[in-house]
């Protein structure tokens, strides 16, 4: 017999989800929608020769690699995030009395505590999103499991409370939920991108699917974003829609925010438009990850 592409056994993991048989979230208040903006802190976890990393970043918004110096045109660019964007965003999301969590680089809260102690005294979650900002595919386990352990201290030590989420920038390993459950102390990751609603994993940790098309990580160079409106008209869209399904089947949406991105003059008015009309919407629930995770937990008869 000819070899098959991929070979002969099918494939093993959930392809099909919850199916037409969804289960009903029961979100706080009868809301059709829980919606969850997730900023993302990185700003100084970047990769960098100047921070002793084996090489230089290379993103948006220069599409270029450094190679064999340290890159101060990089290094500046994500710096803007954590000396302006923080505040910026902070100031919105306060203006509008939303909630957000704060996805944080461990390393990036060792060289600025202020990422995650300002959020976290203005009542915001404050996650964990790794300790570099790197994919930990293909990571040793010891490794890995020294990476969440160093990420979890200097987030609680910043914040005041250990962090209860994870989120693994780009793909995680195959160890990394077992590890995170063997560390103990969270109750969700967002490890995920298959889904409108969360699910469990095991008998208590939570699958909280994240998202990147409502993200402004498409304003980088070929990702679909340019003005400010691109941005919120795509997130009220996909908003818009998900609200008209709750009306039978209440669903979950995620949006991503970069302090660095979003957090620029020309963007910001983006995020403006769409807290004005998400803010506005009947039958929404704005919350922390943390806070829906919970609230799934004490659904599926998980005592929190």
């Amino acid at each position: 017999m000819t070899d098959l592409p991929g070979g002969m056994p099918p494939a093993t993991r959930d392809l099909a989800g919850y199916g037409r048989d969804l289960p009903d979230p029961r979100w706080p208040g009868g809301a059709r929608l829980a919606v969850s903006f997730v900023v993302n802190v990185e700003e100084g976890a970047e990769l960098s020769l100047g921070s002793g990393d084996e090489h230089n970043e290379a993103v948006p918004e220069s599409r270029q690699l450094v190679e064999g110096h340290p890159d101060p045109c990089m290094e500046t660019h994500f710096a803007y995030g954590s000396r302006v964007g923080l505040w910026r965003v902070l100031d919105l999301l306060e203006r509008f009395g939303v909630a957000a969590t704060f996805s944080c680089c461990g390393r990036a809260v060792a060289v600025t505590p202020a990422l995650a102690a300002a959020p976290a005294a203005a009542g915001h979650e404050v996650s964990a999103h790794g300790w570099r900002w790197e994919m930990q595919a293909g990571m040793p386990e010891a490794v890995e499991r020294a990476v969440i352990a160093r990420t979890v201290a200097v987030l609680t030590e910043a914040a005041g409370t250990r962090p209860l989420g994870w989120h693994t920038k780009s793909a995680p390993s195959l160890n990394t939920r077992r590890l995170l459950l063997e560390e103990g102390g969270f109750l969700y990751d967002s490890d995920a991108y298959d889904d409108d609603l969360p699910r469990l994993h095991g008998a208590s940790h939570v699958i909280l699917p994240y998202s990147f098309d409502t993200n402004d990580m498409r304003f980088a160079p070929g990702q679909g974003f340019v003005q400010a409106e691109d941005f919120s008209r795509y997130c009220i869209g996909a908003f818009d829609w998900l609200l008209r399904e709750g009306m039978t089947q209440p669903r979950m949406m995620s949006i991503g925010l970069h302090l660095r991105t979003i957090g620029k003059p020309g963007r910001i008015r983006g995020l403006e438009l769409l807290l004005e009309h998400v803010t506005r919407s009947p039958g929404v629930w704005i919350a922390r990850r943390v806070d829906i995770a919970r609230h799934w937990r004490t659904l599926t008869g998980v005592a929190v």
